[in-house]
């Protein structure tokens, strides 16, 4: 609850521009995106673009890696791996410092509430073609929305692959947290995770990651598709 008080997972930066997230939780997506090695990766919620760098970061480095396994000269600028950004707001000056960032050309952002029809059918557009998929779920925070992003993104985790669900430790904590938001205990992204889960089988929580890193947001949320 102090580290919440401090506003902590706001003290971080990657690659310049604020990620909003433990340290502990970016290790662990760190370590998903090597084992799925994704060719695309889908978040909604973008804030000030920590996060796509992370991600775009990542898959750099993946294309880095397989060049050097294949012997193969790359152009840094070019990649059939992208990450694809939604939030309902993307403020100007974010979007400004995000195109201006060395890694904007493996980044898409489309503007519009993840929920909404029309967003969703241009997601899925531009998901089209891509074979191996990661989605990371962290915008709105009511269970809600959240389990309308799951019926939406959810079904295009690639086998393997994980859907994460951020901030679902809002259930374990003190109500009294969240004065001034709609989402608390109750009502939140881990309630939205156990609803789904119910006409879900082919998702698992994956409490290993969780259960290694101690201390994490989304406990509940790393959800594993077989």
């Amino acid at each position: 609850m102090t580290a919440n008080s401090q506003k902590y997972s706001y003290h971080f930066d990657w690659m310049g521009l604020p990620i909003i997230q433990y340290p502990q939780d970016i290790v662990a997506m760190q370590e998903l995106i090597w084992e799925v090695k994704p060719d695309l990766i889908i978040e909604t919620g973008i804030a000030r673009g920590g996060s796509l760098a992370f991600s775009a970061s990542m898959l750099a480095l993946l294309d880095m890696a397989d060049a050097i396994e294949t012997g193969t000269m790359i152009d840094p600028k070019q990649s059939k791996r992208k990450v694809l950004g939604v939030d309902i707001d993307i403020r100007d000056h974010n979007r400004a410092a995000i195109e201006a960032h060395p890694l904007a050309s493996r980044i898409q952002m489309i503007q519009g509430s993840s929920i909404a029809s029309e967003t969703v059918a241009q997601v899925l557009a531009a998901a089209a073609g891509y074979k191996r998929i990661l989605v990371c779920l962290d915008s709105n925070h009511t269970h809600q929305h959240v389990l309308a992003e799951l019926e939406a993104y959810a079904p295009l985790t690639s086998p393997g692959s994980y859907c994460v669900v951020f901030d679902t430790v809002i259930e374990d904590l003190p109500a009294s947290m969240f004065p001034d938001r709609p989402w608390g205990p109750g009502d939140n992204p881990k309630t939205a995770v156990w609803e789904y889960l119910k006409s879900h089988a082919e998702f698992e929580i994956d409490r290993t990651i969780p259960d290694k890193l101690q201390i994490t947001v989304a406990p509940d949320g790393f959800l594993k598709r077989r």
